[in-house]
């Protein structure tokens, strides 16, 4: 069965149907840190043109140093790469399996990735009666049944709820115990950095987590994500990559925004207390669910009958925002959409346009 592959954050193409410039849309479908990239990425991308005259650092040496600082483990550790999408079309194929079982609702690259490598994908599907809460002995038992790897991220994407550190250890003991390969996403942890497995997967050779520079720094257009994960792990999953898959200006911009940290606390703060006037404000929509999230969107269910996510995002575009159509997603129907933490005035004119439609 082929995968549907649709992403927020089209803008572009989008604009283009439109007849618009990118910059006439305000895009709530793409999950980008509404503070913009750090101060200092500018300057340093500007301080290092004259680089881009030389092949970049094809084992980024200088940005796995600084990622391991950041993060209290060893460069070893650490696979840097094009994206975190990048790791997740690598995993099938470095590490050899048939069954793969995916916690939904789940971005949908894992799936796609899992197809394209000639795997088996199965569901362990997450509940919104429950807030998409993961009960770790529910998944014990599905794991028994025999799988080769698991995906799951947390926060998750798109529900945006966190499952707690404490439940995280549990699925990593039970996945080493059951010789199953996890792959954690932590694409959006950044927001609650502190909530992070990393120190427990380091120590399992069969498990990795993947992060992303995208969400929390701002630089989606420079395509930089990471692994963490044991050094003899890390080994074999950049046997696999290409040469050169992260550029120069990537890993300067990387490691610009990691030594501002400033700017990680600003973020944090920021969409904390955004976060929580937008859900606070959604929820006074007639007509709309929200469920509570720790990182920079949020989800959000439409109550009312005869109106779907795919209706209510082409009636908002008419008005110049873009909000994510979840439909798409293993475990959601089409009335459920995904709006990203902005800056106030953008998201008051989200409140209002989505009160205009739902009156």
């Amino acid at each position: 069965m082929a995968i549907a592959h649709e992403h927020g954050g089209n803008v572009f193409a989008v604009a283009r149907n439109l007849g618009l410039a990118p910059e006439r849309i305000i895009d709530f479908s793409a999950s980008i840190n509404p503070l913009g990239m750090a101060p200092g990425v500018r300057e340093a991308l500007t301080a290092s043109l004259d680089r881009l005259l030389h092949y970049p650092d094809k084992g980024a040496a200088e940005l796995k140093q600084a990622l391991a600082a950041y993060h209290g483990v060893e460069p070893s550790q650490i696979a840097v790469a094009n994206g975190s999408t990048e790791l997740i079309h690598l995993l099938p194929r470095t590490f050899q399996g048939k069954k793969a079982l995916v916690v939904a609702p789940a971005f949908a690259e894992y799936a796609l990735a899992l197809e394209r490598a000639g795997w088996q994908i199965e569901y362990f599907a997450l509940s919104p009666a429950d807030d998409f809460a993961l009960d770790v002995a529910a998944l014990a038992q599905r794991v028994a049944d025999g799988y080769d790897m698991l995906f799951l991220c947390n926060p998750g994407n798109p529900a945006g709820n966190l499952q707690p550190l404490r439940e995280i250890a549990g699925v990593v003991d039970l996945c080493r115990e059951s010789g199953t390969f996890l792959v954690l996403d932590e694409a959006f942890i950044d927001f609650c950095e502190e909530e992070s497995a990393k120190h427990l997967v380091v120590r399992n050779p069969r498990a990795v987590l993947l992060r992303s520079m995208t969400k929390f720094f701002g630089i989606p257009g420079l395509r930089l994500g990471y692994a963490i994960a044991a050094a003899e792990t890390v080994a074999e999953i950049a046997a696999q990559q290409d040469p050169w898959s992260v550029n120069t200006a990537a890993q300067v911009a990387g490691i610009a925004s990691l030594a501002d940290q400033d700017y990680c606390r600003r973020t944090r703060s920021y969409v904390d207390e955004e976060r929580a006037r937008l859900a606070a404000a959604l929820a006074d929509v007639p007509g709309l669910k929200v469920f509570p999230g720790r990182a920079n969107y949020l989800l959000v269910r439409i109550l009312r009958a005869g109106v779907s996510a795919g209706q209510l995002r082409e009636a908002l575009l008419a008005k110049g925002m873009m909000i994510r159509d979840c439909s798409n997603f293993q475990g959601l129907d089409a009335s459920f959409f995904r709006v990203a933490v902005r800056l106030e005035e953008e998201n008051d004119l989200l409140l209002r346009g989505l009160a205009t439609e739902l009156a």
